[in-house]
């Protein structure tokens, strides 16, 4: 019986590249696929920063609150404060005294010499009767310095200028001399106005508008 010869068995050879590389070369290790880096986790101790909220939505009533409108008349600037009022009672051979220990409490207290004006309705104060001795223009340079008590008579009033402080001593004198002063101290008191003298002579002329 003849022999049949057996066929040639065929190798299949994979597809792709070789797996053996070459001698003398190294296979290249396959790189990653690039992607999105996970996100750093937060050093302890040290919070990352913190997003501000956004801003909140204005209500439709608000928004319309904020349109501009027709400009109009601008307001009135407020009018300044009227002064404290301190009454000293005491009568009118003892209102200069009076006065007197009410400078002395107010130094005392931490004001400064040139914080006080003094306006008596009658005879004048003793140092306004020195310093006028040497002159009008002596006297007023002492007002203008402003650096000291400076005491007035109630017809000159009108004259000094404004001071934290004003004392009235109502020492005698005309009615109009009473009226002149508190006029006067009322409008250059900045902060507090002490008036000795008789209470009802003083609050009649207080109640008469001054």
């Amino acid at each position: 019986m003849p022999l049949i010869p057996e066929e040639p068995q065929i190798h299949e050879k994979a597809q792709g590249p070789r797996a053996t590389p070459a001698s003398g070369r190294t296979a290249s290790t396959p790189r990653p696929v690039p992607g999105p880096r996970p996100a750093a986790p937060p050093r302890p101790g040290r919070p990352g920063p913190v997003r501000p909220a956004p801003p909140a939505q204005r209500a439709p009533r608000d928004t319309a609150a904020a349109k501009p409108g027709p400009s109009g008349p601008a307001a009135p600037a407020a009018a300044p404060a009227a002064p404290q009022i301190q009454l000293i009672p005491a009568t009118p051979d003892g209102a200069l005294d009076a006065a007197e220990e009410a400078v002395d409490l107010l130094l005392d207290s931490g004001r400064t010499p040139g914080d006080v004006l003094v306006i008596t309705t009658g005879e004048p104060h003793p140092w306004a009767a020195h310093e006028l001795s040497f002159g009008d223009a002596a006297y007023w340079a002492q007002h203008d310095a402003g650096d000291d008590v400076f005491y007035a008579d109630a017809g000159v009033a009108h004259r000094a200028t404004s001071r934290a402080v004003v004392v009235v001593v109502v020492n005698g004198g005309p009615e109009a001399a009473a009226v002149t002063a508190l006029s006067a101290a009322r409008s250059r008191a900045d902060a507090l106005l002490i008036v000795c003298g008789d209470p009802q002579r003083i609050n009649s002329v207080l109640g008469a508008g001054v």
